[in-house]
């Protein structure tokens, strides 16, 4: 999302198309509207909703190496999902945080969720703000409580902890996608395309 000011009159329905017109290629414009001038895509944002994809499978894809994360461990999707149910609500998330904050560093998630389409592991999450790395560290460490290197009811102690060496690691930048921001009557949220894996061959064929 972005917001900007211009003394020149523009049709804004004729913008989005101006500008991917001269735009690169990993960048488009998918909508455009008129907003007031105390508007501020960052300020205003209500809610933001990220999703993180996981390749959770032993072979890579070099086809989903830009785009998931690769675990080879199996994961077990519900100790990550009881994990993850401690993260929701609203806690000091400085843990997870990969920087140092002098600021508030409390935030309210109102969705954490996690499942499973074929190979891949997604974890949605949506809150009212997020901190640097956040949701990075976040998958890190659910996918320790997967791969069994940690127990899911110790993330109670990692939120207490308030430290950033209390939780797991941070997973890489791959496989995380900002899927929309809510504003006061509008929500851009788009489902991220992650690619699909194509299902595993009969035996006969192997």
């Amino acid at each position: 999302m972005v917001s900007f000011r211009t003394p020149g009159a523009f049709p804004a329905e004729r913008l989005a198309v101006a500008l991917n017109a001269v735009l690169d290629d990993d960048l488009a414009v998918r909508d455009v509207a008129e907003a007031g001038d105390d508007f501020s895509a960052r300020r205003c944002a209500l809610e933001r909703t990220y999703v993180y994809a996981i390749l959770n499978r032993a072979a890579p894809s070099p086809l989903l190496a830009r785009y998931a994360w690769h675990v080879r461990r199996a994961l077990d999707l519900d100790a990550m999902i009881a994990a993850a149910a401690h993260l929701a609500g609203e806690h000091d998330f400085r843990s997870f945080c990969a920087l140092p904050e002098n600021g508030r560093t409390v935030r309210r998630l109102s969705e954490c969720a996690l499942d499973r389409r074929g190979e891949l592991v997604r974890l949605q999450v949506s809150a009212d703000g997020f901190l640097h790395h956040m949701v990075r560290a976040m998958v890190g460490t659910l996918v320790e409580c997967g791969d069994g290197r940690r127990d899911p009811a110790s993330l109670l102690a990692v939120l207490a902890a308030r430290e950033r060496r209390a939780a797991g690691i941070t997973a890489p930048a791959r496989g995380l996608y900002l899927a929309g921001v809510r504003y006061a009557g509008y929500d851009s949220y788009g489902e991220p395309w992650v690619g699909e894996v194509p299902p595993a061959r009969p035996p006969e064929l192997r």
